[in-house]
């Protein structure tokens, strides 16, 4: 046999061999009218405020061969913030808060993905206020494939984590006489999310 016909052989069966891993491994993108970016902190060590951002983007990749092997990566446009108080809002995105003129976005990009007791647990870069740390995120459920009425794939999940605002450089807050915080510093996040499967 030629060189030239076995270069052409091994390229033939390398190409071969890549091709069940491209066909188990899909995109998803985030349907945003269908989810929610959410999170709460306390306030007065009373009561929970919650908020969600109303402007991001998300993609998933997904390889159904081997789960760890997926990805996630998310970006939120940080003046969407919404607590339901005008007032309120504004002060986050003053520089007291996320300085919303100098860091117009938040961005998480996973780094690992692992499959833990109750469903994965999703190790990533999250990067807010100029600031980035490592954070994991916990994937509580994560559906399989359903057909929607006009050709689309959708699946589904939910997922939880928490912060400590200080780390990202987020200090604003005032002491309480009795020694509490006006705002708590842990934040839980919380995400609902839906998923559509890229053509």
């Amino acid at each position: 046999m030629r060189r030239s016909g076995r270069i052409s052989m091994i390229l033939g069966l390398a190409l071969v061999a890549a091709l069940p891993v491209t066909a188990w491994s899909s995109t998803w993108i985030f349907d945003t009218s269908h989810t929610e970016i959410g999170f709460k902190v306390k306030h007065l060590m009373v009561s929970n405020t919650k908020g969600s951002f109303s402007e991001f983007s998300g993609t998933v990749t997904i390889d159904d061969t081997d789960i760890t092997k997926s990805s996630v990566g998310v970006t939120i446009n940080t003046a969407s913030i919404d607590t339901n108080d005008k007032k309120r809002d504004e002060h986050l995105r003053s520089p007291d808060f996320f300085n919303v003129a100098e860091f117009p976005e938040i961005t998480f990009k996973s780094t690992s993905v692992e499959e833990s007791k109750d469903g994965f647990l999703v190790t990533g870069d999250l990067t807010m206020h100029g600031v980035t740390q490592s954070i994991v995120l916990e994937v509580e459920e994560f559906t399989g494939e359903v057909s929607d009425p006009w050709g689309n794939t959708r699946r589904g999940l939910t997922a939880s984590g928490k912060i400590d605002r200080q780390d990202f450089g987020l200090t604003w807050s005032k002491t309480l006489d009795g020694g509490g915080l006006v705002v708590g510093d842990e934040v839980r996040i919380i995400l609902e999310v839906e998923l559509v499967k890229e053509s």
